[in-house]
């Protein structure tokens, strides 16, 4: 089955780039935005790793908390907001891609998001970006300095090879069990409904966010 990778570079719901807080974003983001797509690909993956703050607690998870606008004005998120991110921006500069989820074993965790969560496997979120005739995956979710607190390395992407087994403790790695494959946009009730059955303690009282009161870089010392 053929794509249309034009279809693949337009705004949607989520992916709303044309917004204004998307673009200052881009611009603020890139040297050049007529460089070669690869060039503007990894700077954009590296601003939204590292110029969005990766935090689970008190996100929201509304129709529109998962857009890309809400995203670069909240300044944090996590998979779910900073996946949807850089889909968005690399669709701005005529980049095609899609969101890709997965079920992850993931390290980077407290005692506590563990307990939320209900275990150590996620629902996880991450972008496949087009380019030289390749779809590559790229996680820019966990900020460089995040990383560092909870003794991990932080994920690269050079725009050739998938960044996706995230380093730990220079051995192990993000453990990737499940592909649930990819969409040209949030499936939001999709996205909402697996977060209520795989995470329930996970989620606020009203289903639309996540608990508050807590501070994953604070949790850090709580996880070594």
């Amino acid at each position: 089955m053929s794509v249309d990778l034009n279809e693949l570079t337009r705004p949607t719901e989520f992916l709303d780039y044309e917004t204004d807080e998307v673009q200052a974003f881009i611009d603020h983001a890139v040297k050049d935005r007529s460089a070669d797509r690869t060039t503007n690909a990894i700077e954009l993956y590296y601003a939204v790793r590292d110029g969005i703050f990766y935090e689970v607690y008190g996100a929201d998870l509304s129709a529109d908390g998962l857009k890309a606008s809400s995203t670069v004005r909240a300044k944090s998120g996590f998979c779910l907001h900073k996946s949807a991110l850089y889909a968005a921006v690399v669709r701005a500069l005529g980049i095609p891609s899609r969101l890709v989820y997965g079920d992850v074993r993931n390290h980077l965790a407290s005692p506590r998001l563990i307990e939320h969560i209900g275990g150590d496997v996620f629902f996880h979120g991450l972008t496949q970006v087009y380019l030289d005739g390749q779809w590559v995956k790229a996680t820019p979710v966990f900020n460089k300095m995040l990383c560092k607190l909870y003794g991990m390395e932080a994920l690269e992407f050079d725009g050739t090879a998938d960044s996706l087994y995230h380093p730990h403790d220079g051995g192990g790695s993000m453990e990737f069990l499940v592909d649930h494959g990819a969409f040209d946009d949030v499936p939001y009730e999709y996205v909402i409904a697996t977060m209520r059955a795989k995470h329930p303690k996970f989620l606020d009282n009203s289903g639309s966010g996540t608990v508050s009161g807590g501070s994953l870089a604070g949790e850090s010392t709580l996880a070594k």
